[in-house]
C-alpha cells in the first residue's frame, strides 16, 4: 500500500531565535505592561487628589461665604438691639398699664343704672366706694368690681325695701342692702338713706386689658 503525501502549501517557517532572546522579549513586554499599569494608577490617583482638592476649595469658599453672611447678620442684630430694648420697654409698660387700669370703668353708666330704679324726687348725693381687683376668672359677673355705699336723698320717706329689691335686679349688681336712714344734711325736711352696694366686674371697661396679640 502506498502512503499518500499531502501536498505542501506556502513556505515552511522555522523560529530560529534563541530561547533566551524570546524570554527577554517576553520579560520586556511584561515590564512595559506593568509600567503602563503603574502610570495609569498614578494618573487615577492624581485625578482623585485633584478632585478632592477642588471639592475642598469649593467647600472652603462656601464656608467663607457663610461666615461672612453670619458676621453680617450678627452686625444687623447688634444694630437692632436698641429696637429690641425699646420693644421690651413698651411691652413692660403695656403690661403695667393693663394691671394698673384693670379696674377702669365709666361712672355715667353706673349712675344711670342706679337712678333708673329710684323714685321721682330722689337724688344721688354721694358715693363711698372702692374698685375691685384685677380680673382673675373668665366670668366677670361673679367677681366684685365696685364695693361701698351710696347715699340718696328724698323729700318723702321711701319704701327702702322696694328700692333695695329693685337695685338687686339691676344688671351688674351683686349685692344691695340698706344701712341707715337719717335727716338729710342737704335740705331740711328731707330724708337721707345710705345703702350698701356691690357691682360685679362687668362694669369694667376692659379698654386696657391685654389682647392675645400682646403676648
Amino acid at each position: 500500500m502506498t502512503a499518500v503525501v499531502p501536498p505542501l502549501t506556502g513556505f515552511a517557517r522555522v523560529n530560529l531565535m534563541p530561547r533566551p532572546e524570546i524570554v527577554r522579549r517576553e520579560r520586556d513586554k511584561a515590564v512595559r505592561l506593568w509600567v503602563w499599569i503603574v502610570l495609569a494608577a498614578v494618573l487615577v490617583a492624581l485625578l482623585i487628589i485633584a478632585g478632592a482638592f477642588t471639592f475642598k476649595l469649593f467647600a472652603d469658599q462656601r464656608l467663607a461665604a457663610e461666615q461672612t453672611r453670619t458676621t453680617q447678620l450678627l452686625t444687623e442684630i447688634a444694630a437692632l438691639s436698641e429696637v429690641s430694648q425699646a420693644l421690651d420697654t413698651e411691652r413692660e409698660l403695656t403690661e403695667f398699664r393693663a394691671e394698673a387700669m384693670a379696674s377702669d370703668f365709666q361712672w355715667a353708666p353706673v349712675i344711670a343704672k342706679l337712678t333708673a330704679v329710684l323714685p321721682p324726687d330722689t337724688a344721688l348725693t354721694g358715693f363711698d366706694v372702692i374698685t375691685g381687683g384685677v380680673p382673675q376668672g373668665d366670668d366677670p359677673a361673679v367677681e366684685p368690681g365696685l364695693v361701698g355705699t351710696v347715699s340718696i336723698d328724698s323729700a318723702t320717706p321711701l319704701d327702702i325695701v322696694a328700692i333695695i329689691r329693685s337695685l338687686r335686679g339691676v344688671e351688674g349688681v351683686l349685692f344691695a342692702d340698706g344701712r341707715s336712714v337719717t335727716t338729710s344734711e342737704v335740705s331740711e325736711g328731707r330724708f337721707a338713706y345710705v345703702l350698701d352696694l356691690e357691682f360685679d366686674q362687668s362694669i369694667y371697661s376692659g379698654q386696657y386689658a391685654p389682647t392675645q396679640g400682646d403676648d
